[in-house]
C-alpha cells in the first residue's frame, strides 16, 4: 500500500478549520465538536474507507478543553500520529489521547497570561490611544494586528507540532512518546493542583465561638474625633488592628478554623471528589446540578 501524507493544503485546511475550536463548546466534553471538526480535512485523506473515518471521528470525540490557540501545536501533533497509523504504525486510541489530554493541562496555563493578559491589552491600549487622538487607524491597527499575531501563532505552531510529533511517532519503541505524556501530564496536574486555591471557593458560614474584645482591640467608633481627625484615627486604628478591630465582638466560624488548619483543603476535597465522580462515568452536567443544588440549600439554611 503506498503511503499517504498529508500536504501542506490538508494541513492549512485543519489549521483553518481550527479556529472555530469553540464553535460548539459543550459542558460535557468542551471543545471536542470543534477539535472533531477540524480533523476531518486530515482523517478523509488519511483512512478511505467509511469504517475507519468513522472510528477517527469517534475518537477525537471525546473530553478536549484548552486555551483555543495553544491548541495548535497538540492538533499538529495529533496529524503526525494520525498519519503515522493511518500508515501502519503501532499508535494506538490511547496514545493519541493520551497526548491531547497530557498536553492540553500545561498549555492552558500558558495561554491566557499570554494572549489574555499581555498580547490583547497591549494591542488594544495602542489602538485605544490612537483611536482617542481621532485616528480612525487605531482600531483598524488593532483588528489588524491581533488577527495576523493569532493566524501566525496557529499556523507555525501546528506546523512545529506536526514536525516534532513525526519524530515521536517513529521512535514509539523507545519511549519516546510514553516519557512525554508522562511529563506533560505530570506538569499538567500540577498546574490544575495549583489553580485549585484560586478557581474553587468554598464558605463554611456557622459561628463556632463569638468573644467579646476588650477595650483598645476594637475601634471605639462612637469616640472617634469629628471631621477629617476622626477618619485620620480610624485609618490609623485598622492599620495596626486589622479586620478583627472592626467589630466589638471578634466572630469566629467554622470556614476560618478549617483556613486556620489547612487553607484551601475543602476546595481540595471536593476537586478530588468530582475527579471520583468523572472516573466512575458521572455526567458532567449531573455534577454541576449537584453542585448548584447543594449550594442553593447551603445558603437556603444558612451553612454556606
Amino acid at each position: 500500500m503506498a503511503e499517504v501524507k498529508l500536504t501542506q493544503k490538508d494541513r492549512m485546511a485543519v489549521c483553518w478549520r481550527h479556529q472555530f475550536l469553540q464553535g460548539s463548546w459543550n459542558y460535557e466534553r468542551m471543545q471536542n465538536g470543534g477539535w472533531c471538526y477540524a480533523m476531518i480535512p486530515a482523517i478523509k485523506k488519511l483512512y478511505s474507507s467509511k469504517e475507519e473515518q468513522s472510528a477517527a471521528l469517534k475518537r477525537h470525540l471525546e473530553f478536549y478543553n484548552t486555551h483555543p490557540y495553544v491548541s495548535a501545536p497538540i492538533i499538529g501533533v495529533t496529524l503526525a500520529l494520525e498519519e503515522e497509523r493511518a500508515n501502519g504504525a503501532p499508535v494506538e486510541d490511547t496514545a493519541i489521547q493520551g497526548v491531547k489530554v497530557g498536553m492540553m493541562g500545561p498549555l492552558a496555563g500558558v495561554g491566557d497570561p499570554v494572549f489574555w493578559f499581555t498580547v490583547r491589552p497591549i494591542l488594544g491600549a495602542l489602538g485605544a490611544s490612537m483611536a482617542m487622538g481621532g485616528n480612525i487607524i487605531g482600531p483598524i491597527l488593532f483588528f489588524v494586528l491581533w488577527n495576523v499575531i493569532r493566524m501566525a501563532f496557529l499556523w507555525y505552531t501546528q506546523e512545529f507540532g506536526y514536525n516534532v510529533g513525526s519524530e515521536i511517532a517513529k521512535d514509539l519503541s523507545g519511549g519516546l512518546l510514553g516519557k512525554v505524556t508522562e511529563i506533560a501530564s505530570i506538569l499538567g496536574m500540577f498546574i490544575i493542583g495549583s489553580l485549585v486555591q484560586r478557581w474553587v471557593s468554598i464558605s463554611f458560614t456557622p459561628v463556632v465561638s463569638t468573644v467579646t474584645q476588650a477595650e483598645g482591640a476594637y475601634i471605639d467608633w462612637a469616640n472617634l474625633p469629628a471631621g477629617a481627625e476622626g477618619i485620620k484615627s480610624a485609618l490609623e486604628q485598622y492599620s495596626a488592628l486589622g479586620p478583627t478591630g472592626l467589630n466589638v465582638e471578634k466572630v469566629t466560624t467554622l470556614q476560618g478554623n478549617l483556613d486556620q488548619l489547612i487553607p484551601g483543603f475543602v476546595a481540595v476535597l471536593l476537586t478530588l471528589l468530582c475527579c471520583r465522580l468523572l472516573k466512575k462515568n458521572v455526567s458532567p452536567i449531573v455534577i454541576i446540578l449537584c453542585l448548584f443544588a447543594v449550594g442553593i440549600i447551603g445558603r437556603f439554611f444558612n451553612f454556606m
